[in-house]
């Protein structure tokens, strides 16, 4: 697999079925290792080692209904009492990030209702703060570190 734009992380890899499986720390099993996998893999560590966010608070690929229909969101991290901090939309590198990247972060954020955003295709990472009440994004720098005290008031 490519290098990416994050710092240099420890996997542990497997031959299954003549395909190559990377295990996944938060789903605790080996997944099957495609260029989307590769990058969300990517981004599950820059979570736990770079922002510090305890597995605990993590969840990858979980379906939600978003009007009757069935999708899969790449990655939440959950605050301390079970509201959504940051949903995350993993793109495979050689996908750019475009206008309905965001469109479809947004339509799944209806619902989830997430305080921040990040889109990443590996390679261009994209960091927002959610607006509701003015119905918009701000982009950002970079998500915040994991903090205790995480729990809405």
């Amino acid at each position: 697999m490519q290098p990416l734009n994050f710092s240099s992380y420890n996997f542990r890899f497997k031959n299954s079925e003549n395909k190559v499986a990377i295990f996944d720390e938060i789903r605790k099993k080996f997944i099957i290792l495609t260029p989307e996998e590769w990058v969300r893999q990517h981004v599950v560590q820059f979570l736990l080692q770079e922002k510090k966010y305890p597995k605990s608070h993590i969840n990858v690929e979980k379906l939600l209904k978003i009007n009757d229909v069935k999708k899969r969101y790449d990655v939440v991290v959950f605050n301390a009492d079970g509201s959504i901090r940051i949903l995350i939309e993993c793109k495979a590198p050689e996908i750019k990030i475009a206008q309905n990247t965001f469109d479809q972060i947004a339509r799944y954020n209806l619902t989830l209702r997430a305080e921040f955003l990040m889109v990443t295709n590996g390679h261009n990472h994209y960091f927002c703060q959610m607006d509701f009440d003015n119905e918009k994004y701000h982009f950002m720098k970079e998500l915040p570190h994991f903090e205790t005290n995480t729990t809405k008031l």
